[in-house]
């Protein structure tokens, strides 16, 4: 190998905090980083379709050697100082196009950042484009109508989940050193799982989601953070969390966020949930995947065992619906009322609106009142578990032009994300939520397990899934062939 080469490998191969005690150090400077960046997308993006609205690499390789002069001044903007970021297309960015996914917006330039997207462009992170994303961010798998579809980083010819997909195989495949996301239902977690990262789901009001239009009915959708580990997340989410004024619901609770990782997590009462007694439908081998994973979790000293919510799940998928329709519609209302706006659509979109439009104000009240009884029913599970377990999908990765999967172990699904369902109960309760790496099926494919904690206990979470890492790191075990394929390369 030649040196630019090992140069280039030794760059991109670094965990986010490793990477900016380097650039810190001086080990590497923000150029060296910036070029290894490039070349690293230059030669995996366009097999996966990950990255999206890339900027002019003149412009960022000037923004890097800014940020060199500025550490040769002794001045540092933070952590992420002169690392390469591309933020998730729903998510908006100053000068940078952000079309959420849809034709309606190809063109759209946002004039300011998402108040996420500003914290990470002050912590000194150089945003060199945005990471692919379903139309406004609805359905689990990762295309759209602008850029086309994501490839997974395992297998590019399936699925990369969604609606944070493309930022999940940028990090598997070293593109991007960390990445920021979205969760309404799993998009932190299904991609996280479809492409052995980890993802988190923050408590609902710790990250400040916005700027918006609306600022007081939203309560499902959260902004967070995705890493190949935990305290790279935890990074991230230091940056991302806080109060904001233009997100009035937003508590910004922090504090729990100072606490070490390393704590013990001795004696820890697990409750694992598998398929909700039979009433989750799951792909051959994913409940047994995820079991075996237990023993890892038991080798922790943690007590794991079956457990089940005294609740109608039936009843928990009627809310969520109703309160994604609800949602949806408000949010899309403006466009849908023009026929010609409308026909851009897609179908799965039109069905949501429409269904919302046809609600009452007692539908909305009742949805409510189901997921406030929801809300007590898995409280008193932590009355006697410390966490809860689930798998992160109900399927694996699939074939990357199918739209949805129809038929899960032969349950046909009634809608476009029914398939997804085993994600709501962490959303709908507002509870920090882990997708951790549990390996391999036999046919090759990654899956997830998500970690589950009591209300506000993140920094828990992060803490038991730390500990997880450590003793099986699914991460840096089994790397993607194309990226062992690219560091080969002379």
């Amino acid at each position: 190998m030649s040196k630019t080469t090992v140069d280039h490998a030794a760059i991109v191969m670094l965990d986010a905090l490793s990477l900016s005690d380097a650039i810190h150090q001086k080990q590497f400077s923000c150029l060296e980083v910036m070029q290894a960046y490039l070349a690293q997308i230059d030669t995996l993006n366009p097999k996966v379709n990950a990255l999206v609205s890339l900027q002019p690499s003149d412009m960022l390789l000037k923004q890097a050697a800014a940020c060199d002069a500025e550490l040769a001044r002794g001045q540092s903007r933070g952590w992420m100082h002169g690392m390469p970021q591309a933020i998730k297309d729903l998510s908006a960015t100053r000068g940078i196009v952000t079309t959420m996914g849809s034709t309606l917006y190809r063109q759209h330039v946002p004039a300011s950042d998402s108040i996420m997207a500003e914290r990470m462009r002050r912590a000194g992170a150089i945003f060199i484009g945005k990471t692919n994303t379903p139309e406004f961010g609805a359905g689990s798998h990762t295309y759209n109508a602008v850029f086309g579809a994501t490839g997974n980083a395992y297998r590019p010819d399936l699925s990369a989940g969604g609606s944070s997909g493309g930022a999940a195989v940028a990090l598997a495949l070293r593109m991007l050193p960390v990445a920021d996301g979205s969760d309404m239902m799993g998009s932190l977690r299904n991609p996280a799982a479809f492409n052995n990262v980890f993802g988190f789901r923050p408590s609902w009001g710790m990250l400040p989601l916005g700027p918006s239009p609306e600022l007081f009915l939203q309560q499902l959708a959260t902004e967070g953070a995705m890493g190949r580990n935990v305290p790279d997340i935890l990074a991230l989410l230091r940056t991302q969390a806080g109060p904001d004024w233009r997100a009035p619901l937003a508590s910004g609770r922090t504090d729990g966020l100072q606490q070490l990782l390393e704590a013990g997590c001795s004696g820890g009462r697990l409750g694992w949930l598998g398929d909700w007694n039979g009433y989750l439908p799951m792909e051959e081998g994913i409940l047994s995947q995820c079991e075996q994973a237990l023993s890892d979790f038991q080798a922790l000293a943690c007590h794991v065992e079956p457990a089940t919510v005294d609740f109608d799940p039936a009843l928990l998928w009627e809310s969520w619906q109703l309160h994604r329709h609800w949602l949806m519609a408000g949010s899309l209302h403006d466009d849908y009322q023009d026929a010609r706006l409308r026909a851009e659509l897609k179908p799965e979109l039109q069905w949501e609106i429409n269904g919302g439009l046809q609600l009452s104000a007692m539908d909305i009240y009742r949805a409510s009142r189901i997921r406030s009884d929801w809300y007590r029913a898995v409280v008193r599970m932590f009355e006697k578990y410390d966490f809860l377990l689930l798998p992160s999908a109900q399927v694996y990765p699939f074939a990357l032009e199918e739209s949805w999967p129809r038929m899960v172990a032969g349950r046909a699904m009634s809608s476009y994300h029914r398939w997804m369902e085993v994600v709501i109960g962490p959303t709908m309760a507002g509870l920090p939520v882990m997708s951790v790496p549990v390996g391999f099926g036999q046919n090759g494919l990654p899956m997830g397990l998500q970690i589950i904690g009591r209300p506000h206990g993140d920094m828990e979470v992060l803490q038991l899934a730390h500990a997880y890492d450590r003793q099986r790191s699914w991460v840096q075990s089994v790397v993607p062939a194309m990226l062992g394929d690219a560091m080969k390369k002379p």
